[in-house]
């Protein structure tokens, strides 16, 4: 199966295509393995991840490499989720230890009840394209923490960050069928995946639509699933907040990966008094980025993914101004840039609430500026949206902070900043963008099964 650089189209490399037949394998594979693995204490299933780790900093520039190559993410922010993924080997290698139980009051002095968390068996993962490493990390090690084994499918776009981190995960000594890498086509892997009976969990990073499908399969099996679907995230700044520091955040949360992000600012929302400072403070951050091939020294912006991404951004974008939206900055590819390819920072100013860019997830770069002039209006207009993975909120006022976050129908909300990736925190969302966590106690959580025991004697 050919892997392409989206800079460029050009082939940078090969893997093999999974075959139903190859996917049952591993399935099977998973199912030996589990016993052993599951027997293990907390500390003897931590040793291959914390040497995991290490060898992952020791090749991070070859990880960043093939992340730049596959997916198009300028090298400095590849090898920053390079090592990013990385935390989440460490951190899962001692969460190991600390799985919560609970001992409950008994019925007589003759009874003892208590509560504890086992492995679930089998779990199928399932990785997206726009963070192939962290992403492959952030799954697979809560699940082999808590004593289950792995069957993971990498995203049909990028597969070499898969190959490249399974090929450290046999060096780092997991035993046989602990771990196991399926890549291809998404359809046929995943009838095996959501129909083998061994397969106890799936994890799914995507779509809306893919999730929705795998869910329903899912459900003929009564298996568990946990999904990570799209976001719309509301960025909300009131007048009160430091604006250069909530146009910083802006613009690396716009920005990051060329927008192509599920917590990506999606919709800036913006008091009316300030909304023109904003838009100049932003435009002139986006005028400083440069875009192009990822592995030019200096790129801070780099493709879009394919074709289809770059038209719905080209869409998006019409269809504001078509509404009398103000173009700021950007607009079109930089010069000089294929079309097809590349799309330049922008900033909208003016955007109407109704317009697709304000309505739709964009995956693209481009911000679009929606006034507001009330904290009520703001409140409405950020939940306004059947997603709820993540909102960013910039205020001084520490009343209006905890007044409005907790009003914001997310999942995750982080107030003066624009990132919420933090390997200890439980990373999710609700209604439209999925259920479950990973990162944090919660990230082991969710790949356990609740037991309890009630001992009479």
């Amino acid at each position: 199966m050919a892997v392409r650089d989206p800079s460029t189209g050009s082939e940078v490399g090969r893997v093999i295509a999974a075959t139903p037949g190859d996917v049952r394998m591993a399935v099977e594979a998973a199912q030996r393995a589990f016993p052993g693995w599951a027997a293990l204490s907390p500390d003897e299933r931590g040793a291959p991840l914390r040497r995991a780790h290490a060898l992952v900093l020791e090749r991070a520039d070859d990880l960043a490499r093939a992340l730049t190559l596959e997916g198009g993410k300028p090298f400095d922010e590849a090898k920053d989720e390079v090592l990013w993924g990385a935390e989440f080997l460490l951190w899962y290698a001692e969460e190991a230890r600390r799985p919560w139980g609970e001992i409950l009051a008994g019925n007589g002095p003759n009874q003892r009840l208590y509560v504890h968390r086992r492995p679930r068996g089998v779990l199928a993962c399932i990785t997206p394209w726009n963070f192939p490493s962290s992403l492959v990390t952030r799954k697979v090690a809560p699940a082999v923490a808590g004593g289950n084994t792995v069957v993971l499918k990498p995203a049909e776009q990028t597969p070499l960050s898969a190959v490249l981190l399974f090929e450290i995960f046999d060096e780092a000594a997991f035993p046989p069928g602990v771990v196991n890498l399926v890549c291809g086509d998404p359809e046929p892997i995943g009838e095996v995946l959501t129909g083998a009976p061994q397969v106890r969990q799936i994890s799914f990073t995507g779509s809306v639509e893919v999730g929705k499908l795998l869910l329903r399969r899912a459900a003929e099996g009564v298996k568990k699933v946990t999904l990570e679907l799209g976001g719309h995230a509301p960025f909300v700044v009131f007048s009160d907040a430091d604006l250069d520091l909530a146009a910083a955040k802006l613009a690396f949360s716009k920005f990051q990966n060329a927008g192509q992000t599920c917590i990506a600012a999606n919709r800036v929302l913006v008091e009316r008094g300030i909304a023109d400072e904003l838009g100049r403070l932003l435009s002139g951050l986006a005028a400083t980025l440069r875009v192009g091939d990822g592995l030019e020294p200096g790129v801070t912006v780099g493709p879009l993914i394919d074709g289809r991404a770059l038209a719905k951004v080209r869409d998006h974008v019409a269809d504001a101004i078509g509404r009398d939206a103000r173009l700021l900055c950007g607009g079109e590819a930089p010069s000089g840039l294929d079309p097809e390819r590349f799309f330049a920072p922008t900033v909208l100013a003016d955007v109407p609430a109704d317009a697709r860019v304000a309505t739709e997830e964009t995956f693209g770069p481009v911000a679009p500026l929606i006034p507001f002039d009330s904290d009520e209006e703001a409140v409405a207009l950020a939940n306004a949206s059947e997603y709820g993975l993540a909102a960013y909120l910039f205020t001084r006022d520490l009343g209006r902070a905890h007044r409005v976050g907790e009003a914001l129908d997310y999942g995750m909300v982080a107030v003066n900043d624009g990132a919420l990736g933090w390997v200890q925190a439980p990373f999710g969302g609700i209604k439209g963008s999925g259920d479950g966590r990973e990162g944090g106690r919660q990230g082991l959580e969710e790949y356990l099964d609740v037991q309890y025991l009630s001992l009479n004697f």
